[in-house]
């Protein structure tokens, strides 16, 4: 079928971003449902995340790691420190910047969490060889790198 307008049309299936959208609200709601398990949500995770990877960054640091907007990475904080997983401290050289530091129970809660992310990962790749995993994780990185040479890896 063929769009004088637009060329010719692709079925959903073939279509790379929309494969990409199923593939990752699928995981995003996977990874939710496990989430709640222990008290969490999918929203929270990428900022947990961060700073399981490295505590102590500035709500800046964490809003261009997470990929979120400023208020939006304000509003999870404020909820993460309600729920005792966060606190901030004040910048040692900048007055108006916080460091986000995770507290004991935000640290505790890592080996379970990314244990449920582990699995998620796991059922959505469980049909890939070895080598099929790799080359699908290298590829994304590839192509994620090439759209924002900025991110932190």
């Amino acid at each position: 079928m063929i769009d004088n307008q637009q060329g010719p049309k692709l079925p959903r299936h073939m279509s790379f971003g929309w494969l990409i959208a199923v593939l990752g609200n699928d995981m995003a709601n996977n990874l939710d449902g496990h989430l709640r398990k222990i008290g969490l949500n999918i929203s929270l995770w990428p900022t947990l995340f961060a700073l399981w990877e490295e505590d102590g960054l500035t709500q800046t640091e964490l809003t261009n790691r997470c990929n979120t907007a400023h208020y939006t990475t304000t509003r999870l904080l404020d909820t993460l420190e309600k729920m005792e997983l966060v606190e901030r401290q004040p910048h040692p050289t900048s007055r108006r910047a916080h460091l986000v530091y995770l507290t004991k129970k935000g640290r505790e809660l890592e080996v379970e969490a990314t244990s449920l992310a582990r699995l998620c990962n796991d059922e959505v790749l469980s049909g890939l060889s070895a080598d099929e995993k790799e080359l699908a994780h290298s590829l994304m990185l590839k192509i994620i790198k090439k759209r924002n040479p900025n991110m932190h890896s």
